[in-house]
């Protein structure tokens, strides 16, 4: 079977969205069911002495109030599997989350559960549970005194950074910083638990429903054999869904004890309080280069805020900048600075997003201090081996990125100076391009691909449909190979009880499921060919199936990554884990993005626009360009938004969070957004998998904030180093 021209196939989810059929977690019901609100914490850090849950009981349709008492401790004998190193960076949905709690770490941690026959009883009786706390001392910015500074471990390194920038002839030593910013996905989160015939089943709206299975089941001493964990459809993830929470548990625990179906969903504003983030950084870059513009070292120290005890190590801030450029000398730090604030979490393109912001900036900068061109510059240091393996990229098409960005921008009309440029209304005008990458990382899956002589088609296999388009591209995979009714084709993903599935996220859901799927098409051609023995009957397989009177035929199949074994298989069907990558046996494998941006800054009100922005991306195949392009244009608009809108504000005072609603916390809108160019290399990549793909969901956001700050410095001159890029900056 080839791949090797795809159709530029509609979303199959598409009707359903647009009918408003589509269910996420919080449409499931049952007869019976119940509403569950959590209360959360006033303090940010100390003990609760007492509840008072009287009045609440006193509200008609409460139930139950839930307290520490009423939940068990975790079962410290559960052997679901949690590699040492995911604990120490923030696992991945293994972790027992912490549900209802006497000793309270960060301000919103849930102290009760009200349980009711209705939302607005619920809500009720929630606003009426009080507290007694005996409170601590806190600490929720990196400035506080009581903040605690970790380095990490073992510093990335390669060649000798220091020894290098002794013969450099010019040297930026700058730093940058990215703010706290919250996910904002339209869906809240919220799940709906029912216990029927001895099996617990949980609709969630999560990217990992192996971790939610197993968190469940350890934290109330339940065979995970009896869990099933069912998440359809996410309403956006972008990694605050990745892994488990608290309230999963709680919604399954409280169907257990009530013994009725119960859902819980999260407010927008305790979601702030209680969910993961993209954490506050600041980012210390040293870049040095010859005479001729040759980048020969590159210091990178990277800091930022996290839990007390949470994962999310700075080291991974060096997977991606120390393989942007041909750079032989490179040294790579990292401090957590520990705070009295909920874990950190992943968020869309969760380090390079931040690392090109910096790592891209520095090198503009270096382009001016050298003279350069800032193409000029970045082709003149690009290079096919990876500086900190010393192995070959499976496939790297930068140059092609760059020329064809600026071919299609216009880059050769482009000013150099500073203030150059201006519009016919007297706008500046400025032009800036930048760099990303992103590790391509695969995760062994498993599919079972089952042809009805009914015209019924049903594939089930591993991964999670998040609005990316995951489904599309099953699709068009299958399809492609096989001669089916589409409209008799079921897709089942993200369903414990269906096939074991793998965590969906940092762009290894499609470099999981395709190959996979690929492979059982291959297994079905096969497979038919042998059934036949020869004959020739017309009509799809369908057809075919009947008349020879055979009701179905079906496979199943599993692919792993390259350099895994059957082992990889065994690990995915008990944890949903297992991802491999970057760094793989014989080869290093990246995706790589050149941004190129326009921005006009009015003279007088000094606002900012982004006209237009062109991005050309090597994701090695393209199996699906309509939800392809559609990734890059999230990726770009949220970089956007990144960059000149979103910050999330914290009170130092109390220890929560100012802006917790989409009133204040500002997001790009439509009529901030102009015309984004999308273009693909389109070259596919057969050492990273058998279906030549590479990570496309993660890439497209990583060097846009930078190409959007480099604009900004060549339209006014002013470099612009701390996100979000204000109004007040350009005063």
């Amino acid at each position: 079977m080839s791949i090797e021209q795809l159709p530029d196939r509609a979303r199959v989810d598409a009707f359903d969205k647009v009918r408003g059929t589509t269910k996420y977690a919080a449409d499931f019901q049952r007869p019976g069911m119940l509403h569950a609100v959590l209360v959360p914490s006033l303090i940010a850090k100390g003990k609760v002495v007492r509840v008072d849950t009287a009045a609440a009981l006193a509200v008609p349709g409460v139930l139950r109030v839930l307290t520490p008492e009423d939940f068990p401790e975790p079962n410290p004998d559960f052997e679901a599997p949690t590699a040492e190193d995911e604990e120490e960076e923030g696992g991945e949905g293994y972790a027992v989350p912490s549900t209802v709690v006497n000793m309270i770490a960060y301000r919103g941690q849930p102290i009760a559960v009200v349980i009711a026959e209705t939302p607005d009883a619920a809500v009720e009786g929630a606003e009426k549970v009080t507290g007694e706390y005996e409170e601590e001392p806190f600490s929720v910015v990196m400035e506080s005194p009581g903040a605690q500074r970790e380095p990490i471990d073992e510093a990335v390194v390669a060649g000798n950074a220091e020894e290098a920038f002794g013969r450099a002839s010019v040297i930026v030593e700058e730093t940058y910083v990215s703010p706290t910013q919250h996910h904002n996905p339209l869906e809240l989160l919220g799940a709906m638990a029912v216990f029927e015939d001895g099996r617990l089943t949980i609709y969630d709206t999560t990217q990992h429903t192996m971790g939610v299975k197993n968190a469940v089941a350890a934290s109330l001493w339940i065979d995970p054999a009896r869990i099933d964990v069912k998440s359809t459809s996410v309403g956006g993830g972008f990694g605050q869904k990745a892994h488990a929470y608290g309230y999963s548990v709680i919604a399954a625990h409280a169907a257990l004890l009530t013994g009725r179906p119960v859902r819980i969903v999260i407010p927008r504003g305790h979601i702030f309080h209680i969910a993961s983030y993209r954490p506050r950084s600041m980012h210390h870059i040293r870049l040095g280069a010859d005479s001729n513009g040759q980048m020969i070292a590159a210091k990178y120290v990277a800091e930022h805020e996290n839990s007390r005890e949470g994962g999310l190590s700075p080291a991974e801030y060096h997977e991606g900048t120390p393989r942007l450029y041909d750079i032989a000398n490179y040294h790579g730090g990292g401090i957590q600075v520990r705070l009295d604030r909920q874990d950190a979490g992943y968020m869309r393109c969760p380090f390079p997003h931040q690392a090109c912001f910096a790592f891209e900036s520095a090198v503009d900068e270096l382009a001016y201090k050298l003279g350069m061109d800032p193409v000029a510059l970045r082709l003149k240091n690009d290079g096919q081996t990876d500086p900190l393996s010393g192995k070959p990229y499976s496939s790297r098409f930068v140059t092609e990125c760059i020329t064809e960005g600026a071919r299609r921008f216009g880059w050769s009309r482009r000013s150099h100076a500073p203030g150059s440029m201006t519009a016919p209304n007297g706008a500046q005008v400025g032009w800036g391009m930048a760099l990303g990458n992103y590790p391509s990382p695969m995760s062994p899956a498993i599919a079972t691909l089952r042809i009805g002589a009914n015209g019924r088609t049903r594939i089930t296999v591993s991964g999670h449909e998040m609005g990316q388009g995951i489904k599309t591209t099953i699709a068009n995979t299958l399809l492609q190979g096989l001669d089916v009714d589409p409209n008799g084709l079921e897709i089942v993903i993200g369903d414990t009880s269906a096939a074991p599935q793998h965590q969906t996220g940092a762009s290894c859901g499609t470099a999981g499921c395709v190959p996979a799927t690929l492979k059982a098409v291959r297994r079905m051609q096969a497979a038919l060919q042998e059934l036949m023995g020869g004959r020739s009957v017309p009509g799809n397989i369908h057809r075919q199936l009947a008349m020879i009177r055979r009701p179905c035929l079906q496979i199943e199949v599993s692919e792993v990554a390259p350099g895994q074994g059957a082992e990889a298989i065994e690990y995915l069907r008990v944890s949903g884990d297992g991802a491999a990558g970057p760094e793989y046996p014989e080869f290093t494998s990246m995706s790589w993005i050149a941004h190129f941006v326009e921005v006009r800054v009015e003279p007088t009100t000094r606002r900012i626009r982004m006209p237009r922005c062109v991005s050309v991306v090597d994701c090695g195949r393209v199996i699906s360009p309509r939800t392809a392009r559609s990734q890059v244009h999230g990726g770009v608009v949220w970089a956007f938004s990144a960059a000149l809108r979103e910050a999330t504000e914290i009170d130092p005072r109390y220890g929560g969070y100012l802006n917790c609603d989409l009133a204040e916390y500002l997001i790009a809108v439509n009529a901030d957004i102009g015309e984004i160019e999308v273009g693909f290399v389109d070259k596919p990549d057969p050492m990273a998998n058998s279906a030549g793909l590479k990570s496309l969901g993660e890439v497209v956001m990583a060097g846009a904030s930078a190409a959007i700050a480099n604009a900004i410095f060549h339209a006014t001159g002013k470099r612009l180093r701390s996100m979000p890029f204000r109004i007040e900056d350009l005063l």
